[in-house]
């Protein structure tokens, strides 16, 4: 009897471990990964991890109940040819979906707005050739430049996200830039609260990428 007894309870526990581990399998399956891919503005130059714009994101994206994780693939200084040419190892084989921030960089260096457009569509197609969706956080370029750079560049971004149907926020740095309270000595990076601010603004768009997500996600099931 008292074997019997023990086996019995071996079996249930045997089920109840297998039934927490697909549901662990099940939560984990179901998180989404936001690669966010940019430059300083990404990586967080000058913060604490914590305070970078993928770290602020993600806890945004938690606090409103959404399983995300959100990967810093920032790296300061990087024009669009940089992220360009590091694309394939930067991003994760479990890439659910793609924040793209560049180009604030070529702007700054007076590259040809033309040739950073190029680029930037290359990093899109290739994106999507691996069926992610993408979100395009738009730059603006320094007036000193003169209006016709500022125009020339500031039209790459809208044009890019309507031929490609992205996810558009047109700039990055909106209600951020130029501003003492939430910019960090330099004047041009966002502080702690530069960089939540910019959450707070883009979170209706990230939000519109997840939804994007789903989709695809929905549409993989039903061709199972």
């Amino acid at each position: 009897m008292k074997r019997g007894v023990w086996g019995a309870v071996a079996i249930a526990a045997g089920i109840l471990l297998a039934a927490s581990g697909v549901r662990l399998d099940q939560a984990q399956a179901r998180e989404t990964v936001i690669v966010a891919l940019g430059d300083s503005l990404t990586a967080g130059l000058g913060l604490p991890e914590k305070d970078s714009f993928p770290a602020q994101l993600e806890k945004a994206l938690l606090a409103r109940g959404q399983e995300v994780k959100v990967v810093n693939a920032g790296v300061s200084g990087d024009t669009a040819a940089a992220g360009l040419a590091r694309l394939d190892w930067a991003m994760p084989g479990d890439a659910s979906a793609v924040i793209i921030e560049l180009g604030g960089n070529d702007a700054l260096q007076g590259l040809d707005p033309a040739a950073t457009k190029a680029t930037l569509e290359k990093i899109i197609t290739k994106v999507k050739a691996r069926g992610l969706p993408v979100l395009l956080a738009g730059m603006e370029a320094p007036r000193n430049l003169g209006k016709d750079y500022v125009d020339q560049f500031r039209v790459i971004y809208a044009e890019l996200a309507q031929r490609y149907d992205l996810v558009f926020y047109p700039f990055f740095l909106d209600g951020v830039a130029l501003d003492d309270q939430y910019t960090q000595e330099d004047g041009l990076h966002p502080n702690a609260q530069g960089v939540a601010r910019i959450v707070e603004r883009m979170l209706p768009k990230v939000e519109e990428l997840l939804e994007r997500v789903s989709a695809n996600s929905s549409d993989g099931q039903s061709l199972r």
